[in-house]
Protein backbone atom coordinates (compact mmCIF):
# COMPACT_ATOMS: atom_id res chain seq x y z
CA UNK A 1 0.00 0.00 0.00
CA UNK A 2 3.12 2.23 0.92
CA UNK A 3 4.63 2.07 -2.79
CA UNK A 4 0.61 2.75 -4.47
CA UNK A 5 0.47 5.92 -2.53
CA UNK A 6 4.05 6.85 -3.58
CA UNK A 7 3.61 6.10 -6.91
CA UNK A 8 0.55 8.45 -6.78
CA UNK A 9 2.74 11.06 -4.89
CA UNK A 10 5.54 10.84 -7.64
CA UNK A 11 2.90 10.93 -10.47
CA UNK A 12 1.36 13.92 -9.22
CA UNK A 13 4.62 15.86 -9.33
CA UNK A 14 5.53 14.55 -12.42
CA UNK A 15 2.11 15.73 -14.27
CA UNK A 16 2.48 19.47 -12.52
CA UNK A 17 5.89 19.41 -13.95
CA UNK A 18 4.98 18.27 -17.32
CA UNK A 19 1.88 20.64 -17.60
CA UNK A 20 3.90 24.22 -17.22
CA UNK A 21 5.54 25.11 -20.39
CA UNK A 22 9.67 24.66 -19.92
CA UNK A 23 11.75 27.67 -20.08
CA UNK A 24 12.87 26.96 -23.94
CA UNK A 25 9.54 26.92 -24.39
CA UNK A 26 8.58 30.39 -23.44
CA UNK A 27 11.76 31.44 -25.41
CA UNK A 28 10.58 30.13 -28.29
CA UNK A 29 7.01 31.54 -27.87
CA UNK A 30 9.23 35.09 -27.86
CA UNK A 31 11.34 34.45 -30.97
CA UNK A 32 7.86 33.16 -32.76
CA UNK A 33 6.52 36.55 -31.93
CA UNK A 34 9.22 38.71 -32.87
CA UNK A 35 9.50 36.66 -35.91
CA UNK A 36 5.51 37.11 -36.84
CA UNK A 37 6.30 40.44 -36.07
CA UNK A 38 8.81 40.93 -38.63
CA UNK A 39 7.07 38.70 -41.43
CA UNK A 40 4.00 41.26 -41.06
CA UNK A 41 6.05 44.02 -41.56
CA UNK A 42 7.71 42.51 -44.72
CA UNK A 43 4.17 41.19 -46.19
CA UNK A 44 3.00 45.32 -45.45
CA UNK A 45 6.30 46.96 -47.41
CA UNK A 46 5.69 44.23 -50.56
CA UNK A 47 2.51 45.45 -51.14
CA UNK A 48 2.98 49.01 -50.46
CA UNK A 49 6.63 49.48 -52.51
CA UNK A 50 7.04 46.71 -54.68
CA UNK A 51 5.90 46.17 -58.30
CA UNK A 52 2.89 43.72 -58.38
CA UNK A 53 4.69 40.92 -60.25
CA UNK A 54 3.48 36.90 -60.39
CA UNK A 55 6.77 35.56 -58.22
CA UNK A 56 6.54 38.52 -55.40
CA UNK A 57 2.87 37.64 -55.51
CA UNK A 58 3.74 33.40 -54.71
CA UNK A 59 6.22 34.92 -52.36
CA UNK A 60 3.57 37.28 -50.23
CA UNK A 61 1.41 33.70 -49.86
CA UNK A 62 4.69 31.71 -48.44
CA UNK A 63 4.99 34.65 -45.82
CA UNK A 64 1.72 34.46 -45.39
CA UNK A 65 1.21 30.79 -44.77
CA UNK A 66 4.22 30.91 -42.73
CA UNK A 67 2.90 34.04 -40.26
CA UNK A 68 -0.72 31.05 -39.80
CA UNK A 69 1.32 28.30 -38.92
CA UNK A 70 3.51 30.67 -36.52
CA UNK A 71 0.26 31.99 -35.21
CA UNK A 72 -1.58 28.66 -34.46
CA UNK A 73 1.30 27.73 -32.59
CA UNK A 74 1.51 30.68 -30.37
CA UNK A 75 -2.21 30.38 -29.70
CA UNK A 76 -1.50 26.62 -28.41
CA UNK A 77 1.82 27.90 -26.44
CA UNK A 78 -0.88 30.68 -24.85
CA UNK A 79 -3.34 27.96 -24.06
CA UNK A 80 -1.08 25.93 -22.63
CA UNK A 81 0.59 28.44 -20.23
CA UNK A 82 -3.09 29.20 -18.93
CA UNK A 83 -3.28 26.23 -17.83
CA UNK A 84 -1.89 26.23 -14.28
CA UNK A 85 -0.41 23.08 -12.76
CA UNK A 86 -3.17 23.58 -9.62
CA UNK A 87 -6.37 23.91 -12.45
CA UNK A 88 -4.45 20.73 -14.20
CA UNK A 89 -4.83 18.63 -11.67
CA UNK A 90 -8.07 19.61 -10.38
CA UNK A 91 -9.33 19.29 -13.67
CA UNK A 92 -7.74 15.60 -13.55
CA UNK A 93 -9.39 14.82 -9.82
CA UNK A 94 -12.66 16.13 -11.07
CA UNK A 95 -12.04 13.41 -13.94
CA UNK A 96 -11.39 10.83 -11.59
CA UNK A 97 -13.94 11.48 -9.18
CA UNK A 98 -11.80 12.32 -6.62
CA UNK A 99 -13.16 15.60 -3.88
CA UNK A 100 -11.50 18.58 -4.81
CA UNK A 101 -9.75 21.44 -2.33
CA UNK A 102 -10.10 19.37 0.92
CA UNK A 103 -12.95 18.43 0.44
CA UNK A 104 -15.31 20.94 -0.13
CA UNK A 105 -17.30 20.74 -3.60
CA UNK A 106 -16.08 23.37 -6.10
CA UNK A 107 -18.22 26.05 -7.88
CA UNK A 108 -17.95 23.84 -11.13
CA UNK A 109 -18.91 20.32 -9.18
CA UNK A 110 -22.21 22.35 -8.06
CA UNK A 111 -23.03 22.99 -11.73
CA UNK A 112 -23.07 26.84 -10.70
CA UNK A 113 -25.57 26.27 -7.82
CA UNK A 114 -25.94 29.26 -5.84
CA UNK A 115 -24.57 29.11 -2.15
CA UNK A 116 -26.23 31.06 0.79
CA UNK A 117 -23.08 33.38 0.76
CA UNK A 118 -24.22 33.89 -2.93
CA UNK A 119 -28.18 34.74 -2.29
CA UNK A 120 -27.32 37.81 0.06
CA UNK A 121 -25.55 39.95 -2.33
Amino acid sequence: MKSETFNQIRAMFVDEAHAWPSAIEFEMAYQARVAMDRIRFAIKHTEHFAPRTEPLREASLQLLEALERLQMADRRFQERSRCTPRSLSATVDREHGAVVNGGSPSHEATNGVSTQADDHR
